[in-house]
């Protein structure tokens, strides 16, 4: 789960890739999904899986549930201060 960290108030966007760090250089490049471009983002939230259909059926739910999403979201915010 990504996080904009250049614009309040924040914004989340959830994804699935197999590269980290590719995938961000993607969506702060705007080379990403289109919901990304023109923020910079940080990863606030990632989890492994060894089977890809467990991989998005979780990044489905995650998509669909804001209240995890906020959770994350704020437990991010508080490890930041």
């Amino acid at each position: 789960m990504l996080k904009n960290i250049d614009r309040k108030p924040s914004k989340t966007y959830v994804g699935f890739t197999n590269n980290i760090a590719e995938r961000l250089k993607k969506h702060n490049t705007n080379k990403g999904a289109k919901s990304t471009m023109g923020y910079k983002w940080v990863v606030i939230y990632k989890k492994r899986f060894i089977d890809k259909k467990d991989a998005l059926s979780y990044e489905y739910s995650l998509k669909n549930d804001r209240k995890k999403r906020k959770t994350i979201l704020n437990d991010f915010n508080k490890s930041e201060n």
